[in-house]
């Protein structure tokens, strides 16, 4: 693990402090990339700054997205050259922004980027989340090639899940790097 960095990809809103993105940046250090707009994200000022990070360091990365994060690695990996820098990714409760109700902030984010993904995924999903019905969230992780975790009725994953370190999470992150 001293070869790889661990990047955080919050998703809109960012994360909070009781989520387990956030603690996970303390318990363990990973770092968070930090966008200029949470609360209207645009997709392409997202992915570039994805892309400043990666190039920031020759060490390898392993992204941690949750929610519109998982969706920044997949526009992210279509567009980028940089993306042999990443070893994996662990995508958590994969939204759909293209249900008719998404709040417009997030009208940017659509079409959803389809491509397979160019390094390792492992998508960890929720049986109840309000975001993405389980169906339509397992149908976009098999066209970006991620493998499925599904967690049970967690919600949208996040800091109101009750998770605290989420240390079943972190068996995924852990498993994930130690396959890649």
């Amino acid at each position: 693990m001293n070869d790889t960095r661990v990047l955080i990809l919050p998703g809109w809103l960012n994360s909070d402090e009781a989520h387990w993105q956030s603690r996970w940046e303390r318990l363990h250090g990973y770092r968070r990339v930090e966008q200029t707009d949470w609360l209207w994200p645009r997709r392409g000022d997202w992915m570039a700054r994805l892309d400043e990070v990666i190039l920031e360091s020759d060490t390898p990365a392993v992204l941690v997205a949750h929610s519109l994060g998982t969706h920044l690695t997949a526009a992210w990996a279509a567009h980028s050259r940089h993306t042999a820098r990443v070893r994996g990714a662990l995508l958590v409760a994969i939204p759909d922004v293209e249900q008719p109700d998404t709040p417009p902030q997030l009208n940017g984010w659509r079409p959803i980027v389809r491509q397979r993904l160019p390094f390792p995924a492992l998508a960890a999903l929720s049986t109840n989340d309000p975001f993405g019905a389980i169906g339509r969230s397992r149908a976009i992780a098999a066209q970006w090639g991620a493998d499925v975790e599904s967690i049970g009725p967690r919600g949208h994953i996040n800091g109101e899940s009750g998770l605290a370190d989420w240390p079943e999470g972190h068996a995924l992150l852990q498993r994930l790097m130690a396959d890649n």
